[in-house]
C-alpha cells in the first residue's frame, strides 16, 4: 500500500528550514553564554603555534556574534523562498544540514573526549535533530518535485 502524506513536502521543507534557523540561533546563544569563543580562539592559537599553515580565523566577540546573528537572519529571510520550493536552495539545504550535523556532533564528541561539558553542548542535540530534519525534508521535497516533473 502506498504511503499517503497529508503534508506538502515543500511545506515540510520550509518548516524544517525555519526549525534549523531557530535551532542555530539557540545554539549561538548557548555558545555565547557558556564561553565558546575563548575556547575556540585558544584552540586556534594552539594550532597556529604548532602548524603555521592552519588557515583558521580568530574572532573578537562582536565580530563573531554579529556574523552568526547575521547568518541566522539570512536563513530566516530566505525561508519564504524555501516555502515556495525554490530549487536553487536545495543544495544550500543539503550543505547546511551536513555542516550543522558535523557542528552538533563535534560539540557532543568533544564533551565525551575531554570529559567536560564543552560550550554549546546543551543545544547540540536540538541542532542535530533540526539538521537531520532539514536533510530528510529536503530529500523528500526533491523526490516529490522529481515525480511531479513531466
Amino acid at each position: 500500500m502506498p504511503r499517503i502524506s497529508i503534508q506538502n513536502p515543500t511545506r515540510r521543507w520550509g518548516r524544517a528550514w525555519v526549525f534549523l534557523a531557530l535551532a542555530l540561533a539557540l545554539h549561538v546563544l548557548d555558545e555565547a553564554l557558556t564561553g565558546f569563543l575563548p575556547l575556540y580562539n585558544s584552540i586556534v592559537q594552539s594550532l597556529r603555534d604548532s602548524y603555521a599553515w592552519v588557515p583558521l580565523p580568530m574572532f573578537s566577540f562582536p565580530v563573531w556574534i554579529g556574523g552568526l546573528s547575521l547568518g541566522v537572519l539570512i536563513l530566516l529571510s530566505l525561508s519564504p523562498l524555501v516555502f515556495a520550493g525554490r530549487n536553487f536552495l536545495r543544495p544550500v539545504s543539503y550543505i547546511l544540514g551536513i555542516i550543522m550535523v558535523a557542528n552538533a556532533i563535534g560539540h557532543i564528541g568533544a564533551s565525551f573526549y575531554w570529559g567536560i561539558l564543552v560550550p554549546g553542548v546543551f543545544s547540540s542535540p536540538i541542532l542535530l535533530l533540526a539538521a537531520l530534519a532539514l536533510l530528510h525534508a529536503t530529500h523528500s521535497s526533491h523526490l516529490a518535485s522529481a515525480k511531479a516533473a513531466p
